[in-house]
């Protein structure tokens, strides 16, 4: 298998979710850039290697038909919007996704600063979010986040990474990525007991509800699905919080790679639309989705060959 990028780094301390449109015409001028992102990142992280700088480029399915040739990846395509009942999962732009993590903002700030210089004409910012961890791995809902995400490395890599399904981009993924905002006033008015019934899981410990207590339209048991044989289905996350305190901002960045994005958008139903359908996840009624997008991850050497 090609060598993969840096999907199945540990979970990030610190990380800035970039995402960019290529300017009608630089197309040619921005597959150049992105053959340079692999050795800006070296550049920069090798100051300090002890922070574990890394960059995840992924690319989207419009500007792949715009700057590539030869083969396609075969689950590329733009992110689906869901409309439920009640909620509604957003489709917005993004030709390109820089998911940049470390231990430190400081070092993530530097590296998405060198690479909009490099791709200074060539791109216009659509969103820039600053993640950072909070607490013990916890969301600013006060619950842990990412519990259910694989740990070892064949898991993570079973679920994340694309090997023989598509042999032209094995060492790939495909990422989905969605920016919530949480309603903390509605979220603070309930109980801590309510609050668990929401997520499916006890805020301090962790610990997931039992079947008999969860509710079927919990967090936990919405998200929990698997295969037509009953093997459990997974993609790999790496969530952060983000927030300013002063515009009253409080969010999750969600970020989650799979070899097949089918199953994210498995899960994605279930939350906005529900199976049966009007299940939807109860944690929508706190926090919305505000964008949605969908990007290929190619293999490491992928982009410098570009």
């Amino acid at each position: 298998m090609k060598v993969a990028q840096d999907v199945l780094a540990p979970p990030a301390k610190a990380a800035i979710f970039l995402t960019v449109t290529v300017r009608a015409g630089q197309e040619r001028a921005a597959r150049e850039a992105l053959a340079d992102v692999p050795g800006i990142t070296r550049a920069v992280g090798f100051r300090i290697p002890e922070l574990r700088l890394s960059c995840v480029v992924g690319i989207g399915s419009d500007l792949w038909d715009r700057m590539c040739t030869g083969p396609r990846p075969a689950k590329l395509h733009p992110f689906v919007p869901l409309e439920g009942g009640k909620h509604r999962a957003v489709a917005t732009e993004g030709d390109l996704l820089f998911h940049i993590r470390a231990d430190q903002t400081d070092i993530c700030f530097e590296l998405s600063h060198q690479l909009l210089r490099r791709l200074d004409g060539l791109v216009d910012c659509v969103e820039e979010v600053h993640g950072f961890r909070y607490w013990d791995e916890r969301d600013l809902l006060g619950f842990v986040d990412g519990t259910e995400s694989p740990t070892g490395f064949e898991e993570s890599q079973e679920a994340a990474i694309i090997a023989d399904q598509e042999p032209h981009f094995a060492g790939g993924s495909y990422v989905i990525v969605q920016k919530y905002l949480h309603d903390l006033g509605a979220w603070d008015a309930l109980t801590v007991e309510q609050q668990e019934l929401v997520i499916g899981r006890r805020k301090l410990s962790d610990i997931e509800l039992p079947d008999a207590v969860k509710p079927a339209n919990s967090h936990v048991t919405v998200n929990s699905i698997t295969d037509d044989h009953g093997n459990d289905l997974a993609i790999v996350r790496d969530n952060l919080p983000f927030g300013n305190a002063g515009a009253g901002e409080f969010g999750t960045y969600f970020i989650g790679y799979a070899a097949d994005p089918s199953v994210t958008e498995r899960m994605l139903r279930r939350m906005f639309i529900g199976e049966p359908v009007g299940n939807y996840d109860r944690i929508l009624d706190f926090s919305r989705a505000v964008t949605g997008c969908l990007f290929f991850v190619p293999p490491a050497a992928f982009l410098e060959d570009l």
